[in-house]
């Protein structure tokens, strides 16, 4: 059984969709967590994330932390989920490329345009230009960002885009994205659990 830690509308919320594209077993813990946007709420003592944010699970003896840590991780132990190839499989670089790319450029510029930056860092705005030319340059070659298959990827960039949408461009193609991504069923059932506490789901 997989336990996840989670916080309501948080980036544990994206982890909740995962685990239900697994279709493996899990429950869900809720904890509090600081929310520095507001300021409000505290670490939860229960909580094993080192920092007591979220997302963070157990499985077995295991604990991982953090989004990119946490979709490598169960999309390696549930290869039949077929969410991202795994070790010694056509197209692992690329996938591999794409979730550090997610966590090393996107993540930043999508925060530096929230905190509205950009206007007075030219560095910051580059980063930002480029990310976007990146995802639509990736989009205009398939409907998902390693082309035809949903990934992981798609789970990380798409939950991202749809959280800060008023950051993007304007776009029919990052829209429709977005929109295809979020209408996956397992998508609609994870934003269903979200403020779910204490529940298990079996494969």
């Amino acid at each position: 059984m997989i336990t996840l830690y989670h916080a309501p509308q948080s980036r544990s919320s994206r982890m909740i969709w995962l685990l239900e594209e697994l279709g493996t077993p899990y429950q869900i813990e809720q904890v509090s967590i600081f929310r520095p946007m507001t300021g409000t709420g505290a670490g939860d003592p229960a909580n094993p994330h080192p920092d007591k944010q979220v997302p963070a699970i157990v499985h077995g003896n295991e604990h991982v932390a953090e989004s990119v840590g946490i979709v490598l991780y169960l999309i390696d132990t549930f290869p039949e989920a077929g969410l991202g190839p795994v070790v010694g499989q056509p197209g692992r670089g690329n996938y591999l490329t794409w979730v550090a790319w997610y966590a090393a450029a996107m993540e930043p510029a999508m925060f530096a345009a929230m905190g509205d930056e950009l206007a007075t860092s030219p560095l910051k705005q580059r980063g930002y230009d480029a990310v976007v030319r990146r995802v639509e340059s990736a989009l205009a070659r398939g409907p998902y960002m390693m082309g035809e298959t949903f990934s992981g990827v798609d789970l990380l960039v798409a939950s991202a885009i749809n959280f800060a949408r008023r950051v993007f461009p304007e776009s029919a193609t990052l829209d429709a994205y977005v929109a295809r991504c979020t209408a996956r069923p397992a998508a609609v059932r994870g934003a269903a659990l979200d403020d779910a506490t204490g529940l298990q789901r079996a494969a």
